[in-house]
């Protein structure tokens, strides 16, 4: 009884500390008599754990700001320099690697092409191995600082299956299912753990990409401050994830979808997946890559998916001087009424408050399609759910995976309270980076 006491002391803390990491991450920098409210804990407590993080370089001072009639208050924050963070987009045509301090500003950064070589495993696990390698030495960083590896890769995501290898604490690693990559039940995490040159303790994050885009826009893009939202990623493929409920909400839940193998067109087109009339076969990059090429545009038989995309727009869209291609106009119209039908049936599905459109692909098509889209969408949506949904522009620009890959190990660090990985621990996301702590630890202690 007395050990279990002790353990859940230790654990109502380590409640405490997230609390405030937590509110002074997203909504810093603040005052102590700030966090009191905002946390629900009492001022010796505040004080107390403030005092912890300060002393081991998680906090620092953010400047004063003058209080009616007394003293100056100080202004806290999250320090940036308190850990570091690699966050990793395992994409269609290329693997990017980006190490972050704990503002996730951008240190260092390296990327490998996968043009000639696919997504074949052992040539993807080499890249992300030296990829993180130049990254903390380009930074001249400590890898004994780093909080965690994120990644997010295409296809579904088991954790603990059957198929996973059994980890030093019971759990299985995160096993990945790509059909339309050729992955079948590839054990990534395990495959990683033994290829990756860190320290053993820090745990590896491994989540869908679209759902770590959806992460990033939610935290810190055009999902902020909503209660539902989708966030499509169009790329070579399509995905997307919808969340519902804030970032400090603990019945926050986020869900990533095959959204790209919804069909769109009965008896359609072949979708790489192997299925027909699938969104990806006719809204993805590769997809409208064979379609332009089909239709007899003016393409090198070499041409990759971002080349292709650029030559189709720009043969659609000339500028003033040109003429557009009315086969190009045609293709990029049916291309928009694809997407607006999808995003009708998220709208319908959900009811989000907003939907975003990111993913590299996303962003060169949207400025020119957005307004076919959203017209597309209010066509096929039901006009109730249609009128409570805005249809925008993603905010974070084409690393928004990336970022979002680091943010997993900053929710999970954030949910720890700002403790250092142990060894042996796994790399599960969070739901949030506070639905933990709130679940088992609801009383503070004050």
């Amino acid at each position: 009884m007395a050990e279990r006491n002790r353990r859940t002391v230790r654990d109502l803390r380590r409640g405490n500390r997230a609390r405030v990491l937590q509110r002074l991450y997203f909504d810093g920098p603040l005052s102590r008599q700030e966090l009191g409210p905002v946390t629900g804990l009492s001022s010796g407590s505040i004080s107390n754990v403030v005092a912890e993080l300060s002393a081991e370089g998680l906090l620092e001072e953010a400047g004063v700001v003058d209080s009616d009639g007394g003293r100056p208050r100080t202004l806290l924050r999250v320090a940036p320099d308190g850990g570091l963070l690699v966050g990793i987009d395992i994409g269609e045509t290329r693997v990017r690697v980006e190490l972050f301090d704990l503002s996730l500003t951008e240190l260092a950064r390296t990327e490998r092409l996968l043009a000639q070589h696919g997504y074949d495993v052992e040539r993807i696990v080499a890249h992300v191995r030296t990829g993180v390698a130049d990254v903390l030495r380009d930074a001249g960083a400590d890898p004994r600082r780093l909080l965690g590896i994120g990644i997010g890769v295409p296809g579904i995501i088991e954790r603990d299956g059957p198929e996973g290898p059994e980890g030093p604490d019971g759990t299985r690693g995160a096993v990945v299912h790509g059909q339309t990559i050729g992955w079948r039940a590839v054990p990534f995490e395990q495959l990683l753990r033994e290829a990756v040159d860190v320290p053993p303790e820090v745990p590896l994050f491994i989540d869908n990409g679209a759902k770590t885009l959806g992460q990033a826009e939610m935290w810190f893009g055009g999902g902020r401050g909503a209660g539902a939202a989708a966030i499509a990623l169009i790329g070579s493929g399509v995905g997307a994830c919808v969340d519902h409920g804030d970032i400090l909400d603990e019945d926050r839940t986020s869900l990533a979808l095959e959204w790209g193998h919804t069909t769109v067109q009965l008896r359609g087109r072949r979708c790489r997946c192997g299925s027909i009339g699938c969104l990806e076969a006719y809204a993805g990059a590769e997809a409208l890559r064979e379609r332009w090429r089909e239709a007899g545009g003016p393409l090198p038989e070499d041409a990759d998916d971002e080349t292709a995309l650029a030559a189709l727009l720009a043969a659609a869209y000339p500028g003033r001087r040109g003429t557009p291609d009315p086969v190009a106009l045609a293709l990029l119209d049916e291309t928009a009424e694809c997407l607006g039908a999808a995003l009708a049936d998220l709208v319908n599905l959900f009811l989000p408050e907003r939907i975003l459109i990111g993913g590299w692909a996303g962003l060169l098509l949207g400025p020119r399609l957005l307004p076919e889209i959203r017209r597309y969408a209010n066509e096929y949506a039901l006009s109730h759910a249609a009128a409570r949904t805005t249809i925008e522009m993603g905010r974070l620009g084409p690393d928004a995976v990336t970022v979002g890959a680091a943010t997993l190990p900053l929710a999970d660090f954030l949910t720890r309270g700002g403790s250092r990985p142990e060894p042996g621990g796994t790399g599960t996301p969070p739901r949030t980076a506070v639905h933990a702590v709130r679940e088992r630890h609801r009383t503070p202690v004050n």
